[in-house]
């Protein structure tokens, strides 16, 4: 379960999210407070999901019920379900661009001239109306037909598979970037901190940047801590997602930034980095690493798409009673009908990443933090935590993480959330 974890974790956050993140504020001092942010603040968030999930053993609404009882708490479960569903419908447009730009480059790769005939491929590919539709029916499509298979022969064999190979992968364009002459003013870029260009708002984005790349606050992690067995130790498991998380996603920052820095490009070019402005770098490296890096990135939002849609399918199994198959394809469905929207309105994808990553995320990450830290008794939170009195690390550690659950996590939730907002 631990791949799995880590494969809900590793997505498009750090392949396609973080690189431009860091390139928008100031390269190695947002790197720096992004590692302080997920230590401090995501990796007790995350915790406190797999408390509740491994001790409830339900689906995020049934572990609402179980963990918070009293009408309140448990209607949040359903903010949670809410949460997967919409980020599963936008994020599928992205994972769309992904499965297109992989059929391009395994059918020729990429032969641009500048910056412009790369962005205007983009443009025409997103002004398509079948384009953005087939890409992203096909992505939702392997992502049901994964979860149909179940949790161990779909979940868990899809994670064992695909993690050890998207590292490879990564390390092999981290190797081929160095290469390029002019790579050093990259690399000098993600290693040499300028606390200059830090403020409140680079802070904000580092911590929003670190929930949603370990996919917190929708009820994701609680859902895949559900299916622990009761050895399992949530302590290691967590500390090898959020180390498995940082390390792709500096391996990320690694491969793309010295490329971009080596081809005179702007480091803050933003969501479209990878899409407009890696395919020039490509068209003069050969054939190969397109079709390397566009799989690497097709893998890596397939673990996050399962991930979040399973949250959907876990709540139709559990509290409506639907076969899993079944469960799925209404998944599928649904999510296929909003992604549809958001594939074909920009305006729609933008509210819908916007509502995900500001509002709804944060509140679920909120009120976990509250259940465990206020809500839970604290012997039962010990006994999740310790794995039963077992894990002599979980009971050195528990303090200290008790502590940030219960008091750090919500006050910087909270302020991170206003200063998101206004």
């Amino acid at each position: 379960m631990v791949m799995a974890l880590a494969g809900s974790a590793i997505g498009l956050g750090n392949i396609w999210r973080f690189p431009y993140m860091v390139g928008q504020h100031g390269g190695a001092a947002f790197i720096l407070v992004y590692v302080l942010c997920v230590a401090f603040i995501a990796l007790p968030i995350f915790f406190a999901e797999s408390i509740i999930g491994k001790s409830s053993g339900s689906d995020t609404f049934g572990a609402m019920e179980i963990c918070a009882p009293g009408r309140g708490w448990k209607n949040t479960g359903y903010i949670a379900i809410a949460a997967s569903f919409v980020v599963v419908s936008f994020y599928s447009v992205v994972g769309g661009w992904s499965v297109d730009y992989l059929v391009r480059s395994c059918a020729g790769g990429f032969s641009f001239s500048g910056i412009e005939e790369a962005a205007s491929l983009f443009g025409r590919m997103n002004s398509s109306l079948a384009e953005p539709l087939l890409g992203m029916t096909a992505f939702l499509g392997i992502t049901a037909l994964i979860l149909a298979c179940g949790v161990d022969k779909g979940i868990e064999l899809f994670s064992k598979i695909t993690m050890p190979l998207l590292f490879l992968l990564i390390v092999f364009i981290v190797v081929r970037s160095a290469m390029l002459p002019g790579a050093s003013a990259g690399m000098d870029y993600l290693l040499k901190p300028d606390f200059s260009k830090l403020d409140g708002k680079a802070i904000a984005a580092a911590l929003g940047q670190a929930f949603f790349s370990l996919s917190l606050g929708v009820g994701a992690i609680l859902t895949y801590s559900s299916y622990m067995r009761k050895e399992e130790n949530i302590l290691y498991s967590g500390i090898w997602s959020a180390v498995f998380d940082t390390i792709f996603a500096l391996l990320a920052g690694f491969a793309i930034m010295p490329a971009v820095f080596a081809s005179g490009l702007a480091p803050g070019a933003g969501p479209s980095l990878v899409f407009e402005t890696l395919p020039v770098i490509f068209s003069q490296m050969g054939p190969v690493i397109p079709v390397v890096f566009f799989f690497s990135i097709l893998i890596a939002a397939l673990t996050s798409s399962i991930s979040m849609m399973e949250v959907v399918v876990s709540w139709l199994v559990d509290q409506k009673k639907l076969p899993r198959r079944r469960a799925a394809m209404l998944a599928f469905t649904g999510t296929w009908c909003l992604g549809a929207l958001c594939a074909v309105f920009p305006k729609v994808f933008a509210v819908c990443d916007f509502t995900t990553s500001n509002i709804l995320m944060m509140f679920g990450a909120f009120v976990f933090a509250l259940v465990v830290g206020w809500k839970m008794p604290k012997a039962d939170v010990r006994t999740q935590f310790t794995n039963y009195g077992t894990s002599r690390g979980g009971k050195v550690a528990f303090p200290t993480v008790y502590f940030l659950i219960k008091y750090i996590a919500p006050v910087m939730i909270v302020a991170i959330a206003l200063t998101n907002l206004f």
